[in-house]
């Protein structure tokens, strides 16, 4: 099996954004800044604390969301020169081969840790902060299938 494939910027953007979001790390951190806003919210609204808690978790909430949400995406996509490359990747029974003008690379299977798979892409991670986005934009519905059952044997799914 084999694909062409160049990444779409907004595509790009919402992809590293659900790889923010599925950190379980970023996850557990949005929470607790939810959780002390709308406690700070009650305490406040009820009179039993002063605005500057109040002010201080809605401003901790709003930096988190604009770093995980517009600061984080944009930095490491304008950082990346692969997003602006076409490539051809390749799956084979041991390995996975992915080229483009600037040479190639042969990945084994057991190099990837996991996949995920998200609205617009397979992210194929080789640690849980370097992966691979490959794109489901040139798919058919029977690539996208089959694609999804070789990774699903040969990569374990999170």
């Amino acid at each position: 099996m084999q694909l062409s494939f160049s990444y779409d910027k907004k595509k790009v953007i919402q992809a590293l954004r659900y790889h923010f979001i599925s950190r379980p790390e970023i996850r557990t951190l949005i929470i607790l800044v939810n959780v002390f806003a709308i406690v700070a919210a009650i305490l406040f609204y009820t009179k039993k604390i002063s605005p500057g808690p109040f002010l201080l978790s809605s401003l901790l909430w709003i930096l988190l969301m604009v770093s995980f949400w517009f600061i984080l995406p944009f930095s490491i996509y304008r950082r990346s020169a692969t997003f602006k490359e076409e490539f051809i990747i390749f799956f084979y029974d041991h390995h996975v081969r992915l080229e483009s003008m600037r040479g190639f690379v042969d990945w084994n299977w057991n190099e990837f840790s996991h996949f995920i798979e998200s609205p617009h892409f397979f992210h194929l991670y080789f640690s849980p902060k370097s992966f691979f986005l490959i794109p489901k934009e040139n798919m058919d519905t029977a690539f996208e299938t089959d694609l999804r059952g070789i990774l699903q044997r040969k990569i374990t799914r999170k």
